[in-house]
């Protein structure tokens, strides 16, 4: 049997399966196959049936959703018109990407293996189930599961063994190729243009909405600086609903961007054009001819944390004996340990890994850098605002990240402090944006009531709702809100005041700090008990939770069983089985 050409397909949402495929893909190249790496969007899927061996890495978003770049071939996948054996010739694997700390832990790999079974694929090994909570990472499963995977490999094709591999510490051919232009060649400018076509806003091609205000909404001695902010987007065709998000790719910050290019001698103002090594399409985001500048302020993620496989490439560069030693640890599956204590622990940057190791950097060829650093990734906002209050308009409520590790600096979220440094009283700030459905959605019965919990920033999808359903007319409201304290975070007062004068809103507040016990929205769940089974059974009410405090969805569903159990005499079980029914009718989410 000849041997096989392999193709790796991945479904991303932060780049984590995108780097493990790559990861794999540049395995396949040292073991001398030829390789495809590609997102399952950009793949015909209905070449499928051609292909010999296929790897499908795949994350899972949200409440088990597939992540964006691969939900056309999941609907494609899910035909019910696709014939029972039409994978029969496919050999394939799966490896998902998960936590455990989520219910629907890795249920797009779950399900992927399932429906390709189903399609007649012969599966060579159990599905991956990588498993982010693991004290080492999704590595601890990914290793050993790309190991057995070429173990199955050799054992389908036999002339495979007798290819001599390349070494680990030979570097592979970059994927482009820089060109650097003249000075003398006529300079273009690399700048955000306001499309003039009606296509709605998207990934590739976001609307750059204009910033109208970004005010702090905490109290100056407050520790934490959360921002309300207003973008107008005007003439972007952008329509969204209560629960739909904003997507945003932030920009490193200057002082990085500088220090990145000092650290690479490179001239932020020379202009280059890339070209493929092989038939790699150049990324659509990057202008040709590109800025140094404009790659590494808009492109390059370098303040994210790097993963194992950016050590493993930059030892492959590595002359000096000390650098490389320790390059050569952090990139082996017994040196996961060290690379958390190095990286992850203290959230150590790509941007200070290359300070770190400066006689690598030194040697590190520019052409090597779009396989190095990934690509800024979109962040999501849950959208505060809505159409029917204020047109033309979006406003998001914004933590700005920024806390303290055993390093010397700070560590800063990237894109809540690009935000948070974009001043429009200085003058005009255009954020490039687009709307993405969100994972809520609101009942559209006039009477359903609907019961809201959403303490800190959590609050911002239940803003816009209300505002919708204040126009609309619908009283039926009722909203917890927690935070620290009613004098420095309690967002949105003066609105919710006003909205429980006009009859819209019932308001019951959680201040954790103004008094000695502690004080949470779940405690307020459990205290209202009477008033929450009435509404839920009763008059089929509608309840949801947002916040990203891991444990407090679990705490608010306790204090509303205990509150189904005391108000309404069920019992534990029964209290239980109505939770579960209204998950399954979307009555909760």
């Amino acid at each position: 049997m000849s041997n096989p050409a392999l193709l790796v397909l991945y479904g991303s949402q932060t780049g984590t399966a995108q780097d493990t495929a790559q990861r794999l893909a540049r395995q396949a190249q040292r073991r001398r196959l030829r390789v495809r790496v590609m997102p399952l969007d950009d793949y015909n899927v209905a070449n499928l049936i051609a292909e010999s061996l296929v790897v499908f890495v795949c994350s899972t978003t949200g409440q088990g959703d597939p992540p964006d770049n691969m939900k056309n071939f999941w609907r494609f996948l899910f035909k019910k018109s696709l014939p029972v054996g039409s994978l029969s010739q496919l050999d394939c694997a799966i490896l998902g990407l998960g936590d455990s700390s989520y219910p629907k832990f890795n249920f797009v790999a779950k399900k992927l293996h399932k429906r390709l079974l189903q399609l007649g694929a012969c599966v060579l090994l159990p599905v991956g189930l990588a498993d982010d909570q693991h004290d080492l990472g999704a590595d601890a499963v990914i290793d050993p599961w790309f190991a057995s995977f070429w173990g199955k490999v050799s054992t389908l094709y036999p002339t495979l063994s007798g290819m001599m591999p390349l070494r680990e510490d030979e570097p592979l051919p970059p994927t482009y190729m820089f060109h650097f232009l003249d000075d003398m060649q006529e300079k273009e400018e690399v700048q955000l243009r306001i499309p003039m076509d009606q296509t709605v806003p998207s990934q590739s091609h976001p609307f750059p909405a204009r910033m109208v205000f970004n005010r702090r909404v905490t109290e100056p001695s407050h520790f934490q600086d959360v921002r309300h902010i207003e973008l107008d987007v005007t003439g972007s065709n952008i329509e969204f609903a209560a629960g739909d998000v904003v997507m945003m790719r932030p920009c490193n910050a200057p002082e990085d961007v500088q220090q990145f290019c000092q650290l690479l001698k490179l001239d932020p103002e020379t202009r280059f054009t890339l070209s493929p090594t092989d038939n790699t399409a150049v990324p659509a985001r990057l202008p040709q001819p590109c800025t140094v500048r404009h790659l590494v302020e808009s492109y390059l993620d370098i303040a994210a944390v790097p993963r194992r496989s950016f050590f493993e490439l930059l030892s492959t560069f590595a002359t000096n004996k000390l650098e490389r030693e320790k390059l050569a640890e952090f990139s082996s599956a017994a040196g996961q340990d060290e690379l958390h204590n190095y990286c992850n622990r203290p959230r150590r940057t790509m941007l200070e890994v290359l300070a770190d190791f400066p006689h690598t950097t030194a040697e590190l060829k520019v052409d090597y850098l779009l396989d190095l650093f990934p690509e800024i990734q979109p962040r999501s906002f849950s959208i505060a605002s809505s159409l029917r209050a204020h047109p033309n308009r979006i406003q998001v409520l914004v933590a700005v990240v920024c806390y303290k590790t055993k390093l010397y600096k700070p560590r800063k979220g990237l894109c809540s402090s690009w935000l948070a440094s974009l001043d429009p009283a200085q003058g005009d700030v255009y954020v490039p944006l687009w709307v993405k459905k969100g994972s809520l959605k609101f009942p559209s019965e006039k009477e359903t009531p609907v019961i809201m919990v959403g303490p800190g920033t959590g609050v911002a999808p239940f803003r816009s709702v209300l505002q919708e359903r204040t126009a609309e007319g619908r009283t039926a409201n009722v909203l917890f809100f927690g935070c620290r304290s009613k004098s420095k975070d309690f967002y949105f007062r003066t609105e919710w005041e006003e909205m429980m004068e006009a009859g819209f809103l019932t308001l019951f507040t959680a201040f954790s700090r103004d008094q000695e016990a502690k004080v949470y929205v779940q405690h307020r769940v459990r205290d209202n008990g009477e008033l929450l089974w009435d509404l839920i059974a009763n008059k089929n009410a509608c309840f949801y939770i947002a916040g990203n405090a891991k444990q407090m969805p679990a705490s608010v569903c306790d204090a509303l069983k205990e509150a189904f159990q005391q108000a309404g005499g069920v019992s534990a079980e029964e209290a239980e089985q109505m939770l579960a029914t209204m998950e399954k009718t979307a009555s909760l989410r």
